[in-house]
């Protein structure tokens, strides 16, 4: 009885002491997804609408890297502008933590853009885009997949030039742009 008292005990110590409680981008999207205040999308590689046996083999193995993008957009106006600021300083706390690694920075403080990544120089996980505008709002755009490297990343652009993009994935953050 005294084994079995004491076998529950340390795997419920050990539990909660696995659990953690720090911020992540994952959680604030799970959080924020069905919040009215946001848009939230989650975006598949086939939006890309590609010939595949048109492709390189350096463009396929770029594109088999990638899996999706999830894309949470915050709209700002007139009456949401203090929550507007607190949801911002959320998202750049989150992207001060280490695991986060800064690849760029564009423009202010107030407005601009940063890119961020989570993983290794030659097995990315997860790109992160992060743009904000005190007028518009903000998005936060995560781009995962397996083995991605900077050269997937900047063929994958490439590609895009090329692609036939299904808008009607993107339908919901036409409301953000206008």
């Amino acid at each position: 009885m005294k084994i079995s008292v004491f076998t529950s005990a340390l795997l419920v110590l050990v539990t909660l002491i696995s659990c953690k409680s720090e911020p992540s981008l994952q959680k604030y999207f799970v959080e924020n997804t069905n919040n009215k205040d946001f848009i939230a999308l989650d975006v598949s590689s086939s939006i890309l609408n590609l010939d595949k046996a048109k492709l390189s083999a350096e463009q396929n193995e770029a594109l088999k890297s990638f899996d999706k993008m999830n894309i949470l957009a915050f709209k700002a106006n007139d009456k949401n502008q203090a929550q507007f600021e607190t949801e911002r300083a959320k998202v750049k706390a989150i992207l001060k933590d280490p695991t986060y690694q800064k690849l760029m920075s564009i423009g202010s403080g107030k407005d601009g853009a940063s890119i961020s990544y989570i993983g290794t120089d030659d097995n990315i996980k997860e790109f992160i885009v992060f743009a904000n505008r005190k007028e518009n709002g903000f998005a936060v755009v995560r781009v995962l997949g397996e083995n991605m490297n900077p050269n997937n990343i900047m063929t994958i652009i490439s590609v895009l030039k090329e692609s036939k993009i299904d808008m009607e994935q993107l339908k919901p953050l036409q409301e953000l742009v206008k």
